[in-house]
């Protein structure tokens, strides 16, 4: 009896026999696609745009070490970027101020020209007191400083992705202020006065870096950056070159103090 059963389960031809007038039931193809994967959202894709490679590559690393996140690019100036953008398609990009070339305001601009909606965060070691606001006027929907720690760039990540703007609670309390103050006949600051453009140059003129170094970097001739320096000068109220570069020093040395 024993040997009649173990000859009928090794038979060939199969183990469920179809009834008359039925058709054989048919396996169910296995579903290759694991569930885990099928199952997983889809990433949000960050343009990175700073002039650092050492600092691109750190933010890379934060970036796709988060599940939701992942760098679709990176790039070193603006004109860069700009082509970067156009082929990679991001969710969001974060931009420095400081760029070679066009400065990070200027790419902000130019973003919000070509693609309207995509979100630009600025991940920058300028002061956020004199450079939030700019960059908020540009389009831009947060800024975070580089001394921030990780967790709170990456805050800043998801809420601006979340359609929310982003700022510290020091610069939030700052602008409020400064909206309050807007009602009385204060005047702005000598500093706020100055372009995006000249604010650049200012910068790197309390670098230390000459004239043709920062037309080179600017992409512009440097009759320009000598108006430039004109323009600084007549708006800080200074009366020569001298005392705009003394100036300009002592504010760097201020912003690298904070």
């Amino acid at each position: 009896m024993v040997l009649l059963m173990a000859r009928k389960l090794i038979a060939p031809g199969p183990l469920l026999k179809s009834q008359p007038g039925k058709k054989a039931s048919r396996r169910a193809e296995p579903d290759l696609e694991p569930r885990a994967e099928r199952d997983l959202p889809a990433k949000s894709r960050i343009f990175i745009v700073d002039d650092h490679a050492m600092f691109r590559e750190v933010l890379r690393q934060l970036i796709d070490h988060e599940p939701d996140f992942n760098v679709c690019g990176e790039a070193a100036d603006a004109a860069e970027a700009l082509r970067g953008i156009r082929e990679s398609k991001p969710d969001l990009v974060i931009a420095d101020i400081s760029l070679a070339g066009a400065s990070g305001i200027d790419l902000i601009k130019s973003i919000k020209s070509e693609y309207g909606e995509l979100p630009v965060l600025i991940v920058s070691m300028h002061d956020e007191s004199l450079y939030a606001e700019r960059a908020l006027r540009a389009g831009a929907m947060g800024y975070v400083m580089k001394q921030e720690p990780a967790k709170s760039v990456k805050a800043a990540i998801r809420k601006v992705l979340g359609g929310d703007m982003h700022l510290s609670e020091k610069m939030v309390s700052a602008v409020i202020a400064r909206f309050m103050r807007g009602t009385t006949n204060q005047t702005a600051s000598p500093m706020e006065t100055l372009s995006e453009r000249e604010l650049e140059v200012f910068r790197m003129v309390g670098q230390g870096k000459p004239v043709r170094q920062i037309a080179e970097e600017m992409k512009v001739a440097v009759p320009t950056i000598n108006s430039f320096r004109n323009r600084i000068k007549e708006k800080l109220h200074l009366k020569t070159s001298t005392e705009v570069m003394l100036h300009a020093i002592q504010w760097v040395r201020g912003e690298l103090a904070r």
